[in-house]
């Protein structure tokens, strides 16, 4: 079965080589022709994720209708922008099995990708590709391993088919977990970022990570996530990547935040607009979720970081 990866940013160009290394029916679509032409003519995505080689075998091109015949279609559209493409596409999309690989909470439905795509375009097989992972280790063919995660009935055909010798994938039905353990990480980790960049320390840092993942299972839990997956990869093991490296995107901006500095606005930054979602999601479901209130109300510029911190710290102390 042929595959498509709709999106050729970072993450996607990525997915679109390790996958063209293993396969010889992959295509790269981006909406930029200009861009398209200079990868077809380069064989990298030089702006996105330099070098990075293309294979032979993996196709370029922005004729969505073509790339849109693949019978499974990877969605590397961000969270906050996916309901209006998969709208503005459904007909092209309709009846295939579509895996979103984003992370995020919508901020105008409230929904994840899954959700997204299943309210959207019905006939699909939905689906979330998801975990701890960065796109330069996956085009370089290191070991990473990632939940996909949707209906049981398609799931093992879909494993064989987007695994590789250096990417593993596991299964799950447990669409909530896998969603909302993607989502929540990154709020978490503008936190963390915060912290640092704020010179709270290591430890600032540990106890941010500690207590966002209790509020990652708080809501996630209520919502109908497993617990186990929640501990997996697409949950703790998220978390402790994101939380801990400064090549992570929602870090790298909390940090920012923290020690008042410049952030690259052309980069993506999930955390930021999910930080919103779900502290409103919060507030719907009756769940305390302090940190991620704390990160929404830093974004909406009510709070200072040292402000956030101070009021963290002066909460009522209670057993863990």
């Amino acid at each position: 079965m042929s595959i498509s990866v709709l999106g050729a940013g970072a993450f996607g160009t990525a997915l679109a080589i390790t996958l063209s290394n293993a396969r010889t029916d992959v295509t790269l679509w981006a909406r930029d022709e200009v861009a398209v032409k200079t990868m077809q003519t380069t064989r990298m995505n030089a702006a996105r994720l330099p070098k990075a080689r293309f294979p032979k075998t993996l196709t370029v091109s922005s004729d969505l209708e073509a790339a849109c015949q693949a019978e499974t279609i990877l969605l590397v559209i961000p969270t906050q922008k996916l309901a209006a493409f998969l709208h503005s596409h459904a007909t092209l999309l309709d009846v295939k099995t579509l895996v979103a690989c984003c992370k995020g909470v919508d901020l105008a439905t409230g929904l994840g990708p899954v959700q997204t795509i299943a309210s959207t375009i019905p006939s699909a097989q939905a689906c979330i590709l998801t975990g701890p992972s960065f796109a330069v280790d996956i085009a370089a063919g290191l070991p990473t391993a990632l939940t996909l995660a949707g209906p049981k009935n398609c799931l093992e055909p879909l494993q064989e088919m987007l695994s590789t010798p250096a990417l593993r994938l596991y299964w799950t039905t447990d669409t909530v977990g896998a969603e909302l353990g993607g989502a929540l990480k990154n709020v978490i980790a503008i936190a963390s970022g915060a912290a640092i960049g704020a010179g709270f320390g290591e430890s600032a840092r540990a106890a941010v990570m500690t207590r966002g993942y209790a509020e990652i299972q708080r809501l996630a839990i209520a919502l109908g996530a497993k617990p186990k997956t929640l501990a997996g990869l697409s949950g703790f093991g998220d978390l402790a990547l994101t939380c801990t490296s400064a090549r992570s995107r929602n870090f790298s901006f909390g940090f920012a935040l923290g020690a008042k500095t410049e952030f690259d606005s052309g980069l993506t930054v999930e955390g930021a607009k999910t930080a919103e979602a779900v502290s409103n999601l919060a507030k719907k479901h009756g769940i305390d979720m302090p940190i991620t209130n704390a990160v929404a109300a830093i974004l909406a510029q009510r709070l200072t970081v040292s402000q956030a911190m101070e009021a963290l710290i002066a909460r009522p102390l209670k057993e863990e």
